[in-house]
């Protein structure tokens, strides 16, 4: 398993458009978010980068080390390069607080008598 770090920083992508900012990160295909503004963007996609990470750490997948700034490619110039910094160890805690779904099911058939 993948030693876990505390905290993980990451390039993102803002792409500007008309209808909202679109959030990649070049490091983690799939990784993606949306927003209405700057702040919503960057708090979505900090949400989605913790969520992704953890799904890393929890398949047991190598993460990988993060683009340097200026080899960060941009295609446009409606394009910004915004790093985004996550402290994992409070996500963590929230997401190993959620029921999964093996769980409630199991618990809903011990409830209805293991049907």
């Amino acid at each position: 398993m993948t030693k876990r770090k505390d905290r993980y920083v990451f390039p993102a992508i803002f792409e500007y458009t008309d209808s909202g900012i679109g959030v990649t990160f070049p490091d983690l295909p799939g990784c993606v978010s949306v927003g209405e503004n700057d702040a919503d963007a960057y708090r979505m996609a900090k949400e989605a980068l913790s969520l992704h990470l953890y799904g890393m750490e929890e398949d047991g997948d190598e993460i990988p080390k993060p683009t340097p700034v200026h080899k960060v490619e941009k295609e446009d110039p409606n394009e910004a390069v915004v790093f985004i910094d996550v402290w994992m160890p409070p996500f963590r805690d929230e997401m190993e607080k959620k029921p999964s779904k093996n769980r409630n099911r199991s618990s809903m058939a011990e409830q209805n008598g293991g049907n």
